[in-house]
């Protein structure tokens, strides 16, 4: 917490002095900064939208973006010339690397504007993002306050908005050369990943269920093996206690669950990064939603292309929640309790099994 302190008050002192100078790009920005929370791996994963758009926009700016010490390596290949650098919140010494002669033309911030702060801190000189932030302090240094559309759209092509003209071309997987890794056994047979964790007790699907998906995608010739991140095995010892299937769980960092996915037939997973990942890897992804929405977390226009499918009970009486990066939407419909207020995900339990082995049949017809 005294680490973070330090982040915080670090950033505030500096960022003051340089508000005094606001200066919007004339023609062509040379350097641009897109900044967001970098531990939120799969937001890090749909901020390449911006990257590949301000690319598209800005053929010889610099283009630099937060990212987190686990997503760092993920963007060693630069796609789109995006740099990333390790930092870390609760590091203030992790602010270094994101500093350079003359600060940056443009920033971009697409979630919590308190990112408009470290924009800058380092020297940003126009700084664009979405209004009405809370508290209301986060948005003081922003130079361009817009507001969401009144109109639904997913999350990552709203925050590309943010970058003037017109989309780039949309994803394909060669558009990201796949990060180098340290080598880990591969099954040698096709197979299907399913991934148990999630960031939230509320985004965890029912143990037997799991359970029944690994039986018929196995019935189908595939290999089923676990995903979980670090501290979450006891998910995979809960639906397989005898330890029938290979487990990766608590066990690869993120290029290595890259490669995991790249070689994989199908990943079937609850709302989370990993389902990002996918879309990067062109995997084929069927993702269960709960108290999230495909609304706010599906393809869109850049990921158009890539094999995806959701799964959710919609409406469901309890996502009713209009609520994105504390701003209020009215056409957003999600939940955000927590556990205190929700002790169990009724909205993802009532994802049957048969719900999910038909996207999957859709998806992937020859599992039929």
């Amino acid at each position: 917490m005294a680490s973070r302190f330090l982040t915080r008050a670090l950033v505030v002192a500096t960022a003051l002095p340089r508000s005094i100078v606001r200066r919007r790009p004339r023609g062509a920005p040379s350097s641009v900064l897109i900044a967001h929370h970098p531990k939120m791996i799969g937001d890090t994963l749909l901020m390449t939208h911006i990257a590949a758009k301000a690319r598209h926009a800005w053929p010889d700016a610099r283009v630099v973006m937060t990212a987190s010490a686990a997503t760092h390596p993920l963007f060693a290949s630069r796609p789109w010339g995006v740099e990333t650098f390790p930092f870390d919140p609760a590091d203030a010494s992790s602010l270094a690397a994101y500093r350079q002669p003359g600060g940056y033309d443009l920033a971009i911030v697409p979630g919590d504007n308190r990112y408009g702060w470290f924009a800058r801190a380092l020297g940003a000189r126009w700084v664009v993002g979405f209004s009405g932030d809370r508290p209301r302090y986060k948005n003081l240094l922003l130079d361009d306050a817009r507001p969401y559309p009144d109109k639904p759209d997913v999350w990552h092509d709203m925050a590309a908005d943010l970058v003037p003209g017109s989309d780039p071309p949309p994803y394909e997987p060669s558009q990201w050369p796949a990060p180098a890794f340290r080598g880990f056994d591969l099954p040698a047979q096709p197979y299907a990943v399913v991934h148990l964790g999630a960031s939230s007790l509320l985004k965890q699907w029912l143990p037997q269920r799991w359970a029944a998906i690994a039986e018929w995608l196995e019935a189908r010739g595939l290999e089923v093996v676990w995903s979980a991140g670090r501290g979450e095995e006891k998910l995979v010892a809960a639906v397989d206690p005898q330890a029938r299937r290979r487990s990766y769980a608590g066990t690869l960092d993120l290029s290595q669950v890259w490669h995991l996915l790249a070689r994989s037939e199908l990943l079937v997973t609850p709302d989370t990064g990993l389902s990002h990942l996918a879309r990067i890897t062109g995997t084929p992804c069927v993702t269960l939603f709960g108290p999230g929405t495909p609304q706010l977390m599906g393809s869109g226009r850049f990921f158009r292309n890539a094999p995806w499918k959701a799964v959710i009970v919609d409406p469901f009486p309890c996502r009713d929640q209009p609520l994105l990066y504390k701003r209020q939407v009215t056409w957003v419909r999600r939940c955000a309790r927590t556990t205190r207020e929700c002790a169990s995900p009724a909205c993802l339990h009532a994802i049957e099994v048969q719900d999910v082995i038909g996207a999957i049949g859709e998806l992937v017809p020859r599992l039929r």
